[in-house]
């Protein structure tokens, strides 16, 4: 069990270190922003907690005083979410509110960290051995381990209240990114309060809840974890997008395939180049892929029948449908694929409809934003998938 609540510590500390460094070599052009300033002291306090953490688990004194890594590691996490909760107001609230706000948590702070010294001295925490900072029926030292909690678990409801409505304010999706993360990792650090307090009431009473003590350090880690994640979102945040975008992209592609590898058979003449499987330039090929299926269907314009627009879609469609606009969009996406579904069957054996949409356009679907094309095109795509199916 010792290995393990280490293990989660080093965790911690790891990325925390990691954090710190990578916005130190961020210092020469942000030194003068004072949120920049913040973050720096922020995951310096997150740093030194969770080093006097893994420091703490080695057992006997610090400094030659007994638990002092101990109490180090508490004041700190009190400052961590202190300058936390000054980062957020530099991010996201005015200057004069931020000002304001940042008073009131540096006072607050301060006042904490004092009546923690205190209780820790009064409750002889430095003569005390280790196992009862997991726990004690000890009135000083209860009060003092609940007093810690509860200064955890404020800053983690008023972050999570916090973040939410900040990240709808922003502009900024890089911003607005990192406050989503942070209210993830609110909640995550509040899960670790609560097993913490578990723990503490738990051992107070006498009870033992074996292995499940080590909830509150598997929760600590990963809330810092994801913490640490969210202050350098800006190293990480562009090439996750950049492969999330990607693998939609790549989705599409692979989505729109029967559809135009039919509308291709029937139209050859539709494709700038041979096909080919390689997706190493994914992006064009997308392109492509988009203004082949709509050259494709424009050919087969002398071949769908005015009066079957809607013919053969509920053998198709999905059980239970859909209502209002999205309800609509999908039965369009039905009857637009079943009108392409007999205009192909059309073509092959030769006959024309005797009402034959041979003039005209896409209708409301022909639209110059490409995100919303490929859209539109991989819902066509899938009821064609489903009328073939079904049929």
């Amino acid at each position: 069990m010792t290995a393990i609540r280490t293990l989660c510590f080093a965790t911690a500390a790891l990325s925390s270190y990691a954090a710190l460094f990578y916005r130190l070599s961020q210092a020469r052009r942000s030194w003068r922003d004072g949120a920049y300033r913040a973050l720096i002291a922020t995951l310096l306090l997150q740093c030194l907690t969770f080093t006097m953490g893994a420091v703490a688990m080695g057992g006997g004194g610090f400094l030659g005083v007994g638990n002092l890594a101990i109490l180090i590691m508490h004041l700190a996490a009190v400052a961590f979410c202190v300058a936390a909760q000054i980062i957020l107001l530099r991010w996201a609230a005015t200057d004069e509110a931020a000002a304001r706000g940042t008073r009131y948590w540096l006072i607050t702070g301060i006042v904490l960290d004092v009546l923690l010294t205190v209780l820790f001295f009064l409750a002889d925490g430095p003569g005390r051995p280790a196992s009862d900072f997991d726990g004690t029926s000890r009135p000083l030292l209860l009060t003092y381990l609940l007093v810690f909690i509860v200064s955890q678990a404020v800053p983690c409801v008023t972050i999570y209240r916090q973040c939410g409505p900040y990240a709808r304010m922003t502009d900024n999706a890089s911003l607005r990114q990192a406050l989503r993360m942070l209210s993830v990792a609110a909640v995550v650090l509040f899960l670790y309060c609560t097993a913490r307090t578990v723990n503490i009431l738990t051992a107070a009473a006498g009870a033992d809840i074996g292995a499940w003590k080590l909830a509150s350090n598997v929760f600590s880690a990963s809330g810092i974890v994801i913490l640490s994640l969210a202050l350098i979102n800006s190293l990480w945040g562009p090439p996750v997008a950049r492969l999330t975008e990607w693998a939609r992209s790549y989705r599409s592609y692979r989505a729109l395939h029967p559809l135009w590898r039919d509308l291709y058979e029937a139209s050859p003449d539709i494709a700038l180049e041979p096909p080919g499987s390689s997706v190493s330039d994914l992006n064009y090929r997308l392109h492509r892929r988009v203004v082949e299926i709509r050259d494709g269907w424009r050919d087969l314009r002398p071949y769908i029948d005015r009066e079957t627009h809607t013919a053969g879609v509920a053998g198709g469609r999905p059980a239970g449908g859909a209502s209002g606009e999205a309800g609509a969009e999908l039965r369009q996406a039905f009857a637009e694929a079943a009108q392409i579904r007999q205009a192909l069957q059309a073509k092959r054996t030769g006959i024309v409809p005797d009402h034959s949409k041979d003039a005209g356009d896409f209708d409301d679907r022909d639209t110059d934003n490409f995100v919303a094309e490929v859209a539109w095109l991989t819902q066509v795509a899938a009821a064609y998938s489903k009328l073939g199916k079904a049929s």
